[in-house]
């Protein structure tokens, strides 16, 4: 008798075609990796060239926006800024409707929902992404890259959107991506200049970068289980100085300040920092946490949150 194997084989999954406009150097990082992980993949960029390394690797180039709209039931976008977004696929609004639109262009929380507001007009899906990483790190699981829209959407395409990174969903408001993605990049910006600045203090004694950040890393940390317990006191309103009191403070940026004088280290970061403390105890909270500075940031009342048009840019605001 015959021991033949006459089991059926596993099919191979059908990856979900996927079509990317915008081949700047994150759109070709976004399509490269949709590639890698075996997804279909049409691609358009206004100058057609930039597509050829991709055409190499397998990704078909489309002849226009139309023509790669229509390739694929999931849309991906990334270019310059919304504005270049609606040019591009106003036009193109028929042929959209019933596909899956990821905006992932950098701009606005109110841009992402006026963007959202003209989708739905149309019978499109959307999602409005933020990409947290830079484009060599798409396509680690490790990166975050954010989503805002309907949930629905993301839940039905997270395969392919997960082989950009991790995706995280963020809640039905288009919003909340670009917002998030705003703060993100402020915190950045903020622990880089801290390190920085204290980099520059150790340095001045003959400390090496690389040697102070293998410490800052690990006291990055601690500074995170700071934030998750700060993050509990905000919710609650209530800042009780069980870890450190903001008098007790005032005193230790004191020593930075001193030992940055003494060493001819630029203090005007951790000055702001002072300022923001003195003006919490002069307000009576002295003996509250870190935590209570979040008031110093936040707008007195509501309304009193500047609205800045969608279709406008920062630098025509504060121009």
């Amino acid at each position: 008798m015959s021991n033949q194997n006459t089991s059926t084989p596993t099919p191979t999954p059908t990856r979900t075609p996927v079509t990317v406009i915008g081949l700047g150097q994150m759109g070709a990082a976004l399509a490269a990796a949709l590639l890698a992980a075996d997804h279909p993949t049409t691609v358009w960029n206004r100058t057609a060239e930039k597509a050829e390394p991709l055409v190499a690797r397998g990704a078909v180039r489309a002849a226009s926006v139309a023509e790669a709209v229509a390739g694929a039931e999931l849309v991906l976008i990334c270019v310059l800024d919304y504005p270049a977004v609606r040019e591009l696929l106003a036009p193109e609004a028929a042929a959209l409707r019933g596909k899956t639109l990821v905006n992932l262009t950098t701009g606005s929380p109110e841009q992402a929902r006026t963007e959202a507001e003209w989708a739905a007009e149309h019978g499109i899906g959307y999602l409005d992404g933020g990409i947290m990483t830079t484009p060599p790190g798409v396509g680690d699981s490790a990166s975050m890259f954010l989503y805002s829209g309907a949930p629905e959407l993301l839940a039905a395409h997270r395969p392919a959107l997960a082989a950009l990174g991790d995706p995280i969903d963020l809640g039905a408001d288009a919003g909340l991506a670009s917002l998030y993605d705003a703060g993100l990049l402020g915190l950045m910006w903020s622990v880089f200049g801290g390190w920085l600045h204290a980099t520059a203090l150790a340095g001045a004694d003959g400390v090496t970068a690389a040697r102070f950040t293998e410490v800052s890393n690990r006291w990055l940390k601690t500074v995170s289980w700071f934030m998750s317990g700060y993050a509990e006191q905000i919710d609650a309103g209530k800042y009780p100085g069980d870890d450190a009191t903001i008098d007790v403070q005032v005193v230790a940026i004191g020593h930075l300040l001193h030992a940055g004088e003494a060493r001819g280290v630029d203090g005007r970061l951790p000055r702001l920092h002072l300022d923001l403390m003195r003006s919490a105890v002069e307000a009576g909270h002295g003996g509250d946490s870190y935590a209570r500075l979040i008031d110093a940031f936040r707008p007195a009342t509501h309304s009193d949150r500047r609205h800045i048009p969608a279709d406008r840019t920062i630098t025509e605001v504060t121009a």
